[in-house]
């Protein structure tokens, strides 16, 4: 099975993981990066993204971890529009967080305008951090939590690239 999956990952956490595991455990994954043109467009907050570039090669590394352990294969492309690779034919199933899931059956819209089978939409739940919220990318930046979900005493924690 062909699978997708995309966002910004930046910086990657627990609840990316989650999604990560999922789709190797489904099949070979194909991971769309945002842009760096197209990353502030889709965050719900205005906040520092990284470059495209480090953010592919964090992305790889935690990738190659789930490839390994699952003997599958990964690729990482660049996203240069919202609904992005998932809408191309070779696609099986799309790997959604809970509040992506309105994209998902957009994607699949599209897939069923241009001739193509819709997706499996696979949901992984969120995951939570230790004090009951989601794990997001913008609370670590913002030093509430680490990537694991635990809570920060205070900003310090922040690598200095967000600062």
């Amino acid at each position: 099975m062909k699978v997708a999956l995309g966002g910004t990952f930046d910086p990657v956490h627990d609840g990316h993981r989650a999604l990560f595991e999922r789709a190797f455990e489904l099949g070979d994954v194909t991971v769309g990066l945002t842009s760096d043109e197209l990353a502030p467009k889709t965050r719900h907050v205005d906040r520092y993204v990284r470059p495209f570039d480090e953010r592919k090669r964090d992305l790889e590394s935690e990738l190659a971890d789930f490839a390994d352990e699952y003997d599958r294969e990964f690729e990482v492309r660049e996203l240069t529009e919202p609904t992005g690779i998932a809408t191309e034919s070779q696609f099986d199933a799309l790997v959604v967080s809970p509040e992506t899931t309105d994209g998902a059956e957009r994607i699949n819209e599209i897939r069923t305008e241009r001739g193509h089978a819709p997706l499996e939409i696979e949901v992984v739940p969120h995951v939570h951090a230790e004090d009951g919220d989601i794990i997001s990318s913008t609370r670590i930046v913002q030093g509430e939590i680490d990537e694991h979900g635990e809570l920060t005493p205070d900003r310090e924690g922040r690598s200095a690239e967000y600062r």
